[in-house]
């Protein structure tokens, strides 16, 4: 049996603490490794995710951009019944976009009315050419059929998960409410009626009232805002009226950057019996 020996002993402890300390490591280093190549593949992971997103974000853009372009390419087949181009639509959007900005609307009910407004006339996809058309006052019965563009506009545009589309439904059918109570197709008054389509309703009658049309030919903006002012609180929105009537400028430059501005002489202005009966 060998003689026990400190020395010795000293020296298989050493042995096993150099060798307990090679194998951690070793074991260490293979750690690292493992965590050098782990970090290789996360980076490339990131890469590739990164590239997946930007994909997935070009391919949403185009997909709204292809859908909004449908919403206004279905707004333009109805206003060029009784619209020589698409300019109506684009300046009402505009205008409706302005006013609501200057009433100090939240960034996304800004963004829905901008690409919901041109298709607040949809529904005139439904009604005959001889009324859209029609150069004098329409009779009660062509009246009354006239009125149905909203309701058209609403039924083509309604049932739809689109938030776009749903506000698109309530400027189409409640447009031509009046403030007073007045208007159709509900007879909504005051706050009843969607503030978009008390916007767009203001925006409508400024653009058609300064703008050519086969019944009549343009008002000059002085006149058409004189009538806006007079309608505050009857046809219109008191509160739409100010912003609109307080930011003139901008509309008037609008529309003279969208192809509607025409030199109008307020001493040469005729008022059309249609008008007149609309605004009465």
């Amino acid at each position: 049996m060998p003689e026990f020996n400190e020395e010795n002993a000293a020296d298989e402890q050493l042995k096993k603490y150099a060798l307990d300390l090679s194998r951690v490591y070793q074991s260490e280093k293979e750690k690292r490794a493992a965590l050098k190549d782990a970090n290789v593949q996360l980076v490339s992971f990131a890469r590739d995710l990164k590239m997946t997103i930007s994909d997935l974000k070009t391919a949403n853009k185009d997909l709204k951009e292809a859908y909004l372009d449908t919403l206004n390419r279905l707004a333009l087949a109805a206003e060029l019944k009784d619209e020589d181009t698409g300019d109506h639509i684009n300046r009402l959007s505009r205008y409706s976009e302005l006013i609501a900005i200057k009433l100090g609307m939240p960034e996304k009910f800004i963004e829905n009315l901008k690409f919901a407004t041109p298709m607040h006339d949809v529904g005139k996809i439904g009604i005959p050419d001889k009324i859209l058309l029609c150069p004098g006052k329409l009779s009660s019965d062509e009246f009354r059929l006239m009125k149905t563009h909203t309701t058209i506009g609403a039924k083509i545009l309604g049932g739809s998960k689109a938030e776009i589309l749903q506000v698109a439904r309530q400027i189409a059918l409640y447009h031509h409410e009046k403030y007073n109570g007045k208007g159709y197709p509900e007879g909504l008054s005051g706050d009843n009626i969607p503030l978009e389509a008390r916007i767009v309703g203001l925006a409508d009658v400024f653009d058609a009232l300064t703008s050519r049309r086969p019944y009549k030919e343009p008002y000059p903006v002085e006149v058409a805002s004189q009538i806006i002012v007079k309608e505050r609180g009857e046809h219109f929105d008191p509160d739409v009226v100010d912003h609109f009537i307080g930011n003139l400028e901008k509309i008037i430059r609008i529309k003279t950057e969208v192809g509607g501005a025409e030199d109008v002489s307020a001493e040469d202005c005729v008022y059309s019996e249609r008008d007149l009966a609309a605004l009465a």
